[in-house]
């Protein structure tokens, strides 16, 4: 079983797997595996997968379950200390894994970290899907540091302190495997979109925290 198990989830995208799964193989800690699970794709990924990257784990799901419901019944047959939920257009840089795991490890409170995420396109800026974390405001809105609705700040390192906050994005998302199953997962019905914010937020009823 590996420590660290980075799953990713496709559909239809091969186009990303070529363009971005290299730099996850080539930053990939000693005590991690790549694992891709196909959501029924219908373009030629598998195929590509297959024969370009034989090395890796496959799993084939029987049709669309869309994020949440293909990450639970994925990670199912998944054994590893940590899940490493990334998206299929993420490029991670040197040692990107390593202070989420570091976390994890010396903080059992914690359920659940994400890095900074910025745009590919223009570094400069945050990432629209979940930036440097997420918080909800009082009305159950959910906005990030460093991205306020369609509002995206430059990254002038005004976040870059490991601290809570309400919310992790799914595109780049470790959760101690163990609480992911035991909070129930995803609810399916959420579909793609919202599904992380929702579990966060049953993780903190638990009595867990959520970082950045």
């Amino acid at each position: 079983m590996s420590k660290v198990a980075v799953v990713i989830l496709n559909f239809n995208g091969q186009e990303f797997l070529e363009q971005y799964l290299p730099s996850v193989e080539n930053n990939l800690s000693e005590d991690a595996e790549i694992i891709v699970v196909d959501n029924a794709s219908t373009d030629d990924s598998m195929a590509w997968l297959i024969e370009n990257k034989p090395s890796l784990r496959l799993i084939s799901l029987e049709k669309n379950f869309g994020y949440a419901g293909g990450y639970n019944r994925a990670l199912q047959d998944i054994e590893a200390e940590y899940y490493l939920l990334l998206n299929s257009d993420v490029e991670v840089g040197e040692a990107w894994m390593r202070p989420l795991v570091n976390l994890l490890d010396s903080n059992p409170r914690v359920a659940a970290v994400q890095p900074k995420i910025k745009a590919f396109e223009d570094p400069k800026k945050f990432e629209y899907a979940g930036a440097s974390g997420g918080l909800l405001d009082k009305w159950g809105y959910p906005f990030c540091r460093g991205r306020v609705f369609d509002k995206i700040e430059l990254d002038h390192g005004q976040y870059d302190d490991a601290r809570k906050v309400f919310w992790a994005t799914g595109a780049a998302f470790m959760i101690r495997s163990e609480l992911f199953h035991k909070a129930g997962g995803f609810d399916d019905e959420f579909f793609a979109h919202m599904e992380e914010i929702d579990l966060c937020w049953r993780l903190q009823h638990m009595g867990y925290e959520i970082w950045v």
